[in-house]
């Protein structure tokens, strides 16, 4: 964690906020700052910009928090990782660009598969929990039918764990 905090650039600060978050590449890419309310500590994606056309609600943790204050410094526009070219996201290609130079042998999304992994081997939470987490669609249609909550308290528990140790190494 402590090297990729020396990264310079903005595809540090979107990885950063993609490992924190457990986000895909492409969500966290078109975030909007209309979308993320840092008081009540929560990023919702709206269904139009998710893989599997539902809402997403994030819950976010302080050094997401901290990161966000820091971009919302130097905000230029509505997009929270504004590339380049003026109102326009930044590259896909960015945060493995920071890989790459980090000389690691990861992908971005990797960091998701990592993520489950660890809250399947590393804590006590409920398997449904860790889906929803990564915003999973139920694939049992009964069971979905019947489930509409989002374990949002859940999943804030979830993350707030995974942050710490991410950035500290301390698993639960």
């Amino acid at each position: 964690w402590p090297r990729l905090q020396i990264q310079d650039g903005m595809g540090a600060r979107a990885l950063e906020l993609c490992i924190l978050t457990a986000t895909r590449t492409g969500e966290l890419l078109g975030a909007r700052w209309p979308e993320i309310d840092l008081e009540a500590r929560i990023w919702i994606i709206p269904a139009e910009r998710m893989k599997a056309g539902a809402e997403h609600r994030i819950p976010l943790t302080d050094p997401a928090i901290a990161l966000l204050r820091k971009i919302a410094a130097i905000r230029r526009s509505d997009l929270v990782f504004e590339g380049q070219k003026e109102k326009r996201p930044l590259s896909n290609m960015a945060m493995a660009m920071v890989l790459r130079r980090m000389n690691l042998d990861v992908t971005p999304h990797g960091f998701r598969s990592t993520f489950r992994t660890w809250a399947a081997e590393c804590t006590a939470t409920p398997h449904e929990v860790a889906e929803a987490s990564l915003a999973h669609i139920q694939g049992d249609r009964v069971v979905a039918a019947y489930q509409r909550g989002d374990f949002f308290s859940k999943r804030r528990d979830l993350i707030e764990a995974w942050a710490t140790y991410v950035t500290s190494g301390k698993s639960p």
